[in-house]
């Protein structure tokens, strides 16, 4: 079985690891290209996003490798052999799954100790990339912007030697108010060896400029100028063109770059933090006044206000003019000549201050749990690869046994659709998560809470050899159900066993009298007990079921084409509604009749 499943595995995991590097490669191709970029400098790129990605490979390299490995095996008949010779599918199973679990266990620790390191890495080259100069390359008759201050203008370039026809020059880099402009019949472009200025070498042009006074105003005839005829013209302007790496502890100490430790203090530490700040909070909002308001009566009353305010806000008590103020008497107009209003906008600004005041506290620790949502899904994530290795084998290899399809086609059509509808719920319960709608676990272990019970079914069903993808047969199950469905007995050619009619009655009698005994009990029980009874079925029914069963099969064996009329007539379920009951109870009594008959002939 290892020699069989590993080379796929191996197989599939470079293919899946291969999509998702080309994806990553269409996302980020724009910021790549037009770089200079060395081939050093783009395969370190790829080789630690590679391993950055293993954690989205992974999984589906396991669930397309087993369902391909069991699919081999039954379209070969080969686990119709096994189970012949008695060795079942878990036996079968077995080495798989210890290889499931090593690589399960591997990649726990590849999440907590390699995959911060790698992330680490690449987004720290990722951010240096972008950040770099792109190559200069500058296009005919279009205005290029990518040197930075400058904007240069090309009617036409002479491929072999280099040189530039026609150019004009805007030099902004001074501002708008000190532009100049180069106008120049040709030139050349070049870089210095350090790669740190572009040298522009011009011949035969102009050059305009304006001027600044010596104490930054303007004339009163306009902004002077300055204007400069040349044969040779040398300009050296700063382009960086070197790529410069980015300082890694910034993203280290990230949440992508923390293992499990590091994880668990920093989440700790936010937390102690938040919970500090929210108590200082809540001290200055129970200390805090609720009617400061100053009065604006008489001269004398509004200092000794102000007087009594300053001290009140060393002493964070109400000043006695806002003791003495009665708040209906101000809403109704019925108080101070005058005052209402003053009292009232002083009032608003004051709670419009707190809201914002208020707001502002919130929004910076909002960004402090935000902060601990995205620690603790990191930290959920170093878990959840493992199991959900697990719970993709569980689905693959028994859906391959059930299948018994081999090759590429059906299991990669099955696998990229379960790992669709994986993707899917797993983005959905990380959003949700992030934006604090779920608690972090529950949105992070939604996916495998809802894949588990479908491994389950799965093993479940291919253990029992059971027609998963049978369509008949969850029609006949959901017939049954719903009690639509019609028994179609036939007179056998050959009877196995004579129908002997006083046996055949013994049985009817007795299944008749256990019949009329469980349907008076659920006629005499309470209504809240019936309603339970008819929902689920229980109270005798299966009992009922099984003798039902034991007469149908004894007297299928009859000579008489009137038995297996009536045989008919019994429903595949026995319910308690009235419907039920009436064929039950006829057919039951029909068939006592024809064996009497039957009997006294």
């Amino acid at each position: 079985m290892l020699q069989t499943f590993l080379p796929l595995f191996l197989m599939t995991f470079l293919i899946c690891l291969f999509i998702v590097l080309m994806q990553f490669l269409w996302r980020y191709i724009d910021e790549m290209v037009g770089k200079g970029l060395t081939i050093a400098v783009l395969g370190e790129l790829f080789f630690y996003a590679a391993l950055t990605f293993v954690p989205m490979a992974l999984p589906l390299a396991i669930l397309l490798a087993s369902l391909m490995t069991f699919g081999n095996l039954g379209e070969h008949f080969e686990l119709t052999a096994m189970k012949a010779s008695g060795i079942s599918l878990l036996r079968t199973m077995r080495p798989l799954i210890i290889t499931m679990f090593v690589i399960a266990t591997a990649a726990f620790f590849f999440q907590n100790n390699v995959l911060p390191i790698a992330q680490t890495k690449m987004w720290t080259l990722l951010y240096s990339v972008r950040q770099k100069s792109p190559e200069v390359e500058i296009p005919e008759s279009v205005f290029y912007d990518q040197i930075p201050g400058y904007n240069l203008y090309v009617e036409h370039k002479d491929r072999e030697t280099g040189t530039l026809h026609s150019m004009m020059i805007y030099d902004v880099s001074k501002g708008f108010e000190n532009a100049r402009i180069i106008l120049a019949d040709s030139g050349r472009m070049s870089i210095t060896e350090d790669k740190t200025h572009l040298f522009l070498r011009l011949w035969n042009g102009e050059q305009f400029e304006n001027l600044r006074e010596s104490n930054g105003g303007k004339s009163k005839a306009g902004v002077p100028y300055r204007r400069e005829t040349f044969d040779i013209k040398e300009i050296l302007v700063p382009f960086d063109a070197n790529f410069n790496r980015m300082d890694e502890a910034g993203m280290r100490n990230q949440f992508v770059g923390k293992d499990i430790t590091r994880l668990r203090q920093s989440i700790d530490s936010i937390n102690h933090r938040v919970d500090s700040i929210g108590n200082n909070y809540a001290d200055m909002i129970l200390n805090s006044t609720r009617l400061d308001i100053d009065i604006p009566s008489t001269r004398e009353a509004r200092l000794k206000s102000d007087t009594h305010r300053h001290n009140t806000q060393q002493s964070q008590a109400p000043s006695e003019a806002a003791k003495n103020i009665i708040v209906d008497s101000v809403l109704t107009g019925s108080g101070a000549n005058g005052m209402q209003r003053s009292i009232l906008q002083q009032a608003l600004a004051k709670a419009k201050r707190n809201y914002q005041d208020y707001e502002f506290k919130s929004l910076s620790m909002e960004d402090d749990r935000k902060n601990i949502r995205r620690h603790e899904i990191e930290l959920m994530k170093k878990f959840t690869l493992s199991f959900a290795c697990i719970i993709f084998f569980f689905i693959g290899a028994p859906l391959g046994a059930i299948i018994r399809k081999g090759g590429l086609g059906t299991p990669i059509v099955i696998s990229v659709i379960l790992f669709i509808i994986y993707y899917i719920i797993d983005n959905s319960g990380y959003k949700l998560a992030r934006d604090g709608r779920w608690e972090v676990w529950q949105g992070m272990w939604l996916s495998s809470a809802v894949l588990l019970p479908l491994g389950i079914f799965f093993t479940y069903k291919a253990v029992n050899d059971s027609a998963v993808f049978n369509a008949d047969a969850y029609k006949i199950f959901f017939r049954r159900l719903s009690g639509k469905m019609k028994r179609e007995l036939t007179m056998k050619e050959i009877p196995i066993n004579e129908v002997v009619p006083s046996k055949a009655l013994h049985l009817l009698n007795a299944f008749d009298v256990s019949f009329r005994t469980a349907m008076q009990a659920y006629d005499k029980s309470n209504p809240l007990k019936r309603l339970w009874m008819t929902i689920t079925n229980i109270g005798g029914i299966n009992a009922l079921q099984s003798e039902m069963g034991g007469i149908i099969s004894y007297l299928s064996d009859t000579r008489d084409v009137r038995i297996i009329h009536y045989l008919n007539m019994y429903p595949f379920v026995i319910r308690f509604n009235k419907k039920s009951r009436q064929a039950v109870d006829t057919a039951t009594h029909k068939l006592i009749e024809v064996l009497q008959s039957v009997q006294n002939i």
